[in-house]
């Protein structure tokens, strides 16, 4: 297993933010753009304009007309991509090392000079209005994922898609996207990250010849502007029907702090919680519900820790042939309440620090992994640091320190609780 990178990290004068992560395996590079902003932070009624905006970010500037910009990166055989989350949004592109100079003038180039043309924004509306069609509104899993995080956040914009309401989404302009550009795409709010075969002076030396020539805006920096979600004390049911579901599920989640909103060592507690309950076949829930009960084909949980706000704890069952989705809310519930009364084990507890640190030690082996990590981290309120530091804070989490998690956070009466199931009409 490959020992942690040695990470450097400085600021350009303009306020760009840059990470440098050395890995020698081989001579190419990975240089990502995170920019501090998401669908978290969309305007009211304007839902999927960040997500709009990636799409519209490969439309071509002045500099690099439409199509330039891959044509070039396809040119010297690298590869690229986007994408959107709450909390952020990158690009990247992965090459060889030689070439990393001409991928910092591109993305550079349309950190600023964007041009979007009436026509051409209309018809990647529709591309943006066929996407949802396709992975949610034809989806009942995906309908009833939405409408869960809708109904666990009833505040926060959590709760509205990453790709935006339908009927939002057709009333999102080329002004709207110009000037969600205008207040996010600027180097003070952006993070280069450049993993790869490649030192600190050469990348500061690179970027400060492409990224250093943007001047800092005139205006204040962007804020973002979040709400905070209620105290809700009722738990909640949401129920999806269709005729189109083929399998039926039972799904639960809580309200949780996320590293950014945690205190003390909440996070990682709950981080191997999840590990514990439902991370693998040899976790509590598969074992119990699948193993031994045999009511379920699959089981698990997860736990969203990267979150700028509030994040999400969740733990689902699908049920076996016969069995009704309440058996699979019951045997669920005593899992958890097992969780809720006793301490784990200590061997039990270690094979989860162990399996945890080892999956992070072995993430490093992907360079485009490792580099979205430091991303993640860095525009969710974490730094540099917390990423090298986290093993020793995982390995610090007592059973107790699980056990209390379990009682803050996991009570049924905050639960919000979904079913999925297929419709006999």
């Amino acid at each position: 297993m490959r020992d942690a990178p040695q990470v450097d990290h400085f600021r350009l004068e303009n306020g760009l933010a840059v990470v440098v992560i050395p890995d020698r395996r081989a001579p190419v590079v990975t240089h990502m753009v995170y920019f501090r902003n998401g669908a978290a932070d969309d305007p009211p009624g304007k839902s999927g304009i960040a997500h709009f905006l990636e799409h519209l970010m490969f439309k071509g500037t002045e500099k690099n007309p439409k199509g330039a910009f891959s044509e070039t990166v396809a040119s010297v055989g690298g590869q690229e991509n986007a994408f959107t989350s709450y909390d952020y949004t990158a690009y990247y592109q992965r090459v060889a090392k030689e070439h990393l100079g001409r991928m910092m003038a591109l993305e550079a180039d349309r950190m600023t000079g964007l041009i979007l043309e009436g026509p051409e924004v209309d018809s990647e509306r529709d591309v943006v209005i066929e996407e949802r069609k396709m992975r949610t509104d034809s989806d009942p899993a995906a309908q009833l994922q939405e409408s869960l995080l809708a109904t666990l956040y009833v505040h926060h914009p959590y709760g509205t898609p990453i790709i935006g309401w339908g009927h939002e989404i057709e009333g999102l302009g080329r002004e709207d996207a110009l000037a969600y550009y205008r207040r996010f795409y600027r180097p003070e709010n952006a993070i280069l990250i450049v993993a790869g075969d490649i030192d600190a002076t050469e990348v500061r030396a690179l970027a400060g010849e492409t990224y250093g020539r943007i001047p800092v805006g005139t205006d204040a920096p962007p804020t973002r502007r979040r709400v905070r979600e209620p105290e809700i004390r009722a738990s909640r049911l949401v129920k999806l029907a269709d005729a189109k579901v083929e399998q039926p599920t039972s799904q639960r989640a809580f309200l949780v702090p996320s590293h950014s909103t945690a205190t003390g060592n909440e996070a990682f507690a709950l981080e191997l919680l999840s590990q514990i309950l439902g991370g693998s076949q040899t976790s509590r829930l598969y074992r119990a519900l699948v193993m031994e009960q045999g009511v379920c084909v699959g089981a698990g949980s997860w736990y969203w820790n990267d979150a700028l706000d509030l994040g999400q704890f969740g733990a689902y069952g699908v049920p076996a042939e016969g069995v009704t989705l309440d058996t699979v809310d019951t045997a669920i519930g005593k899992v958890m309440q097992d969780l809720r009364e006793n301490l784990v084990g200590d061997r039990e507890l270690e094979r989860a620090k162990t399996r945890l640190i080892a999956d992070m030690i072995y993430a490093q082996d992907s360079q485009t992994h490792l580099a979205r990590i430091y991303g993640s981290t860095l525009t969710t309120g974490g730094k540099v640091e917390d990423v090298a530091e986290w093993p020793v804070r995982i390995r610090a989490v007592s059973a107790e320190d699980i056990r209390d998690v379990a009682n803050r956070y996991l009570a049924v009466e905050r639960a919000v609780i979904g079913h999925l199931v297929k419709d006999a009409a």
